[in-house]
């Protein structure tokens, strides 16, 4: 466990247990980051690229966008839920997609909130995978019988947002403030 002194500006109105409480997580999660991350889990960009006012913005609509997503991605298990409650027929695939499509928003807000403090290997996941899933979405979507109407409509949906994350991550200002180190 971590103990920093209060006095210390980069310590969060806090008291010094509550603190050592949340460097205890930040060591479990430096572990999840190093596989998450590979061999870039240690890189972080500067200070000033992180706080910058356009890294910030970008941050505040991905999580805006994210949050589209989160209740998208519940609105789906409570129709399934309706359709399911009221006797109807819900195939095994929309039950799989909901949980999928769940545990994928989790991920991602993840690597947001970690891409958010600078690491530059979630930046990396985060943008892959904003970029892959409305495509991987979109074709799955267009299977004809495999989800009904009201599912393909979500997945529509589901994967503009995603493109609207993708398109954040992807602005001439994330790329700079995300660059390799040695790329400066």
């Amino acid at each position: 466990m971590i103990l920093i002194a209060i006095s210390d500006p980069a310590v969060p109105c806090c008291g010094p247990l509550l603190y050592a409480g949340v460097m205890t997580w930040e060591s479990l999660l430096l572990r999840i980051d190093r596989i998450a991350g590979g061999r870039q889990a240690g890189i972080r960009i500067p200070e000033s690229a992180r706080t910058h006012p356009k890294t910030r913005r970008a941050f505040r609509w991905i999580w805006w966008l994210l949050g589209a997503e989160v209740l998208l991605g519940v609105s789906a298990v409570v129709i399934a839920v309706a359709i399911a409650g009221s006797g109807g027929a819900v195939p095994f695939m929309v039950w799989m997609r909901t949980i999928v499509v769940l545990g994928m928003t989790v991920t991602l807000g993840y690597f947001a909130w970690r891409a958010m403090l600078g690491w530059r290997w979630a930046y990396q996941r985060l943008r892959l995978f904003a970029q892959i899933f409305p495509i991987i979405t979109l074709v799955m979507a267009a299977i004809p019988g495999l989800y009904p109407a009201w599912m393909i409509t979500e997945q529509i949906i589901f994967s503009l947002v995603m493109i609207g994350i993708a398109d954040f991550l992807t602005s001439d200002h994330m790329r700079t403030a995300f660059q390799r180190p040695d790329a400066e």
